[in-house]
């Protein structure tokens, strides 16, 4: 048979059945917290003395006048202010408010008598006393406020939220008094201290203009003297030479492409560079001449007087039209430098212009600095003189209130502390939360062994069988007990990890003491025995052997009997109830003979042991305590370890199973035992079934023979996993 097949588990994920089976687990954990929390919140409440509380509501503005001012609709209207609200706050708990309310009340005599045995109270310990006492509570984007007062005298806490109200209102209403009258006061005095300056002024711009002899055309004009070139006549002046010089460089520069021509290309030219009707006419008068001098040549000849006076004509038109356009060049020339002396001259009027205004207002300057000094001091007064008499009218307007107490407070009809139902509420919900999170935390702290996917992802090995809690002993209860089918799995994954069919001596080991591998021993050698192989179990732990007990049988021969040859086989091995089932004792252990597992005699009993029986089990000691297990495992044939369910860390086992794989052992797998089926749903699988199985087949008279002995009821062999 192929063995199991051991694979790394993954990642061990908590799902939300992990959860629930920890609350499962740790409920008793749980539910003494949450019992203990509960019990303690209920004494508390109760124990606690009761106090009432009262509140007053008051509404809050800023100071306005019932008719707003100028000043008033320049700054528009505020909204909800938290920081407004949170200032207020502060000034209610203020000394001058509390002071008030504890004189008004007479609280140093009430609770000198009341709280300090008549010993005399100073005003701040009562005010200190009064803070504790207060709250104050802001009603959600609004301006009212609650002023809540506790005390174990219900009446007390009403009439002190009530003091608290009337104080600050009056205490607002004062304060505006006394605002609005120093306002107006700083106002007047700062206008008498403005009106004396602005007659020192004057006096001194009187002095200055006739010092420097200024002659002030314009009282309103505070800037500076009149200038000769003002804004106007500056662009004037340069507008004008501007279009002087464009018109100046046009000029010479035509004047200086018609130099460069010939003077017959100039008598071309000129009639459209610079037009002049004398020489148009000229030009007109020659052409008309020359045409009929041709005229006159081709009828009477060169020689003819009337062409001879034609020619002298022409010859006297083309010297005047010479002469015309030397004067017309002439009077180009002339007019050229007529526009750059024009030029000239307005660019010497403006220099003057401006170092005579710059001269003016130098020698001025002081006279004009300390009229514009004079005008902002006017100004200056003037808005002084209208935000005074806006403020007097404004104090003058009747005003609104701007604490306005909205509900009084009275006396409670019942306690508000303690608060019987929200404790309660409170203690039961922190001790579930508590309760819940101690389970955790100590769910968190435990490394032992708590579900198959611990034993893949920590030992690699494959589990072979899962026993759960309260198992008898299979002898007694018989076949068909529902324990027995979770050793008929664990014997059926057994016999599929063997590697070969010859393998039949297995070793039970387990890390530590009290894990249940010897009722895992005898328990699977009872259910081969019951299958109708010949099996034996071999007690060899000699130092606490225990497997004698549940046999009830005798102790005095056994297996150190036969090693230290003092007895044969035949007469240590003894019989069972159940017919193919022996037993060998330990038998007693001699000091001297401790390593008596580790004998030749061991191995060769081992041998003969495998030839006479189908199958042999030996129970050994614990392996972490003595080097017994660790022998015992490196001599049979496969060797299984059983861990307790939830008993000792993880790191102990996985140091139990290094020790087998150290000195040879052949581990074929984990039993996990002593589980707790009814609290861990996990494995509901490997009791569930059974149970149902079983139930359902409980009345059945007769039980047929499938996959195992006469007489034992159906079940089904489950395949192992591995």
């Amino acid at each position: 048979m192929d063995p199991l097949k051991t694979s790394v588990a993954p990642e061990a994920k908590l799902h939300f059945l992990d959860y629930w089976r920890i609350i499962r687990i740790r409920k008793t954990v749980i539910l003494a917290v949450f019992l203990l929390v509960v019990i303690t919140a209920t004494i508390v409440t109760f124990i606690l003395p009761k106090t009432y509380s009262s509140f007053a509501s008051i509404k809050v503005e800023r100071d306005v006048t019932d008719v707003p001012g100028v000043s008033s609709m320049q700054t528009g209207a505020g909204g909800y202010d938290p920081y407004f609200i949170q200032t207020e706050f502060e000034v209610i708990k203020s000394e001058v408010i509390l002071d008030k309310v504890v004189d008004n009340l007479g609280l140093n005599k009430a609770w000198a008598k009341k709280y300090n045995q008549d010993a005399p109270l100073k005003t701040t310990e009562s005010r200190g006393m009064l803070q504790r006492l207060l709250e104050l509570r802001p009603v959600r984007n609004t301006e009212l406020i609650e002023i809540r007062v506790y005390s174990d005298d219900k009446k007390e806490a009403a009439d002190i939220a009530n003091a608290v109200a009337e104080s600050y209102k009056k205490y607002r209403q004062d304060l505006r008094r006394e605002l609005t009258a120093g306002g107006i006061n700083i106002f007047k005095q700062q206008l008498d201290v403005q009106d004396r300056e602005i007659e020192r002024l004057e006096k001194k711009v009187d002095e200055l203009r006739k010092t420097l002899n200024i002659v002030d055309t314009d009282p309103q004009n505070s800037s500076g003297p009149s200038q000769t070139l003002g804004p106007v006549n500056v662009l004037h002046y340069n507008s004008l030479k501007i279009e002087n010089e464009a018109l100046y460089i046009k000029e010479e520069k035509l004047l200086t492409q018609l130099k460069k021509l010939s003077p017959e290309e100039l008598r071309q030219a000129l009639p459209t560079a610079a037009p002049d009707s004398i020489l148009l006419q000229l030009l007109q008068d020659k052409i008309s001449a020359e045409s009929k001098l041709v005229a006159l040549r081709n009828d009477l000849g060169d020689a003819n007087p009337e062409v001879l006076r034609n020619i002298k004509l022409v010859n006297q038109l083309d010297t005047n039209i010479q002469e015309r356009v030397n004067g017309i060049i002439v009077g180009m020339e002339a007019r050229v430098a007529s526009l750059l002396a024009v030029v000239n001259n307005s660019q010497y009027k403006v220099d003057e212009a401006k170092t005579n205004d710059m001269v003016i207002a130098e020698e001025s300057r002081p006279y004009f600095l300390a009229k514009q000094d004079l005008d902002r001091q006017k100004r200056f007064r003037d808005v002084l003189a209208l935000r005074t008499e806006q403020e007097g009218i404004e104090n003058a307007l009747p005003k609104s209130t701007m604490v306005e107490i909205i509900g009084h407070a009275i006396p409670a009809d019942r306690a508000s502390r303690p608060n019987v139902p929200f404790n309660m509420a409170l203690g039961i919900i922190i001790g579930l939360v508590v309760g819940v999170g101690l389970a955790f935390f100590i769910e968190y702290l435990d490394t032992s062994v708590k579900t198959i996917d611990d034993v893949e992802r920590t030992l690699q090995s494959p589990v072979l069988g899962v026993i759960p809690q309260n198992v008898g002993y299979l002898i007694e209860e018989g076949a068909e007990s529902p324990h027995a089918e979770a050793y008929r799995v664990l014997r059926t994954n057994l016999l599929f990890s063997r590697k070969d069919d010859k393998l039949n001596t297995v070793a039970v080991v387990s890390a530590g003491a009290g894990e249940g591998k010897s009722t895992t021993v005898f328990n699977l050698a009872t259910v081969f025995a019951q299958s109708g192989q010949r099996v034996l179990i071999v007690d060899s732990d000699l130092r606490r052997p225990t497997l004698h007990k549940l046999l009830k049988v005798a102790n005095t021969l056994g297996l150190t009997n036969y090693l230290l040859k003092q007895n044969t086989l035949e007469e240590v091995i003894q019989t069972t109830p159940l017919a193919s089932l022996d037993f060998l004792s330990s038998g007693k252990l001699p000091s001297s003979s401790l390593g008596i597992l580790s004998s030749a005699q061991m191995k060769d009993l081992i041998s003969e042991l495998k030839q006479r029986y189908d199958f042999v089990f030996f129970d050994s000691p614990p392996i972490m305590g003595v080097s017994d297990a660790s022998i015992l495992a490196s001599e049979v044939d496969m060797t299984m370890q059983v861990i307790q369910y939830r008993r000792y860390p993880q790191p102990m086992n996985i140091r139990a199973k290094q020790l087998i794989e150290k000195v040879g052992g052949n581990l074929i797998g984990i039993v996990l035992n002593n589980i707790n089926m009814s609290q861990d749903e996990s494995y509901y699988y490997y009791s569930g079934y059974y149970n149902d199985y079983y139930s359902k087949n409980e009345d059945d008279d007769a039980a047929p023979q499938v996959n195992g002995t006469p007489g034992e009821k159906p079940r089904v062999d489950i395949k192992p996993k591995y």
